[in-house]
């Protein structure tokens, strides 16, 4: 099937694929490399990384929650004064954030073992098909469960607070006018 433009059509075309901005997106960059990268002790996880998931810390795991307007536990915390929590909301919140530090710190050192075994395959070259299977499964459950406690805990710490501490809180971390802030978890709120 030949299609047929008229001569102006064909400018436009030609015109807008001689563009930098076109070009920029038709024209393929060279692949990022990982130089550097390959002297980590795991290929996956900077030593960063593997400090943050050892401590318990959030790892940015928990980034759909916390952009969205459900408040972190250890932020609340953090700006307990300037959101003036009550000492029944400082009270949920803490239990919230202990009970999420403890399973955090628990499945962070055994999801760095599970990348750590993954890369020591490779580094073995005895890779094949059903050990690269059981220790991809065994990285992503334990990635899964961390990634849930750390979600988990914004979803339970987000009725704690009232719409304005919700809002408030979003300004403080530097998101805007806290536009989203008020919107989620209001449902749940009923104390």
């Amino acid at each position: 099937m030949r299609l047929y433009f008229p001569a102006r059509a064909w400018s436009l075309i030609v015109a807008l694929a001689a563009s930098p901005a076109v070009a920029q997106h038709v024209v393929p960059k060279p692949a990022q490399s990982y130089t550097g990268q390959e002297t980590r002790a795991i290929a996956t996880l900077s030593s960063e990384d593997v400090a943050a998931l050892m401590a318990g810390k959030g790892w940015g795991l928990a980034k759909p929650a916390e952009l969205n307007g459900y408040p972190g536990p250890a932020h609340v915390l953090e700006l307990a004064g300037k959101l003036q929590l009550t000492d029944a909301q400082k009270r949920r919140v803490e239990l919230i954030f202990k009970r999420m530090e403890q399973r955090a710190k628990s499945l962070g050192p055994r999801y760095v073992a599970a990348e750590a075994a993954l890369d020591r395959v490779f580094k073995s070259g005895a890779t094949n098909t059903g050990s690269l299977e059981t220790l991809l499964r065994d990285a992503e459950r334990l990635r899964s469960e961390l990634r849930r406690a750390h979600l988990q805990a914004h979803v339970e710490t987000t009725p704690i607070l009232s719409q304005d501490q919700r809002k408030k809180y979003a300004e403080l971390r530097g998101y805007g006018a806290g536009d989203n802030a008020g919107e989620h978890g209001h449902q749940q709120h009923k104390h």
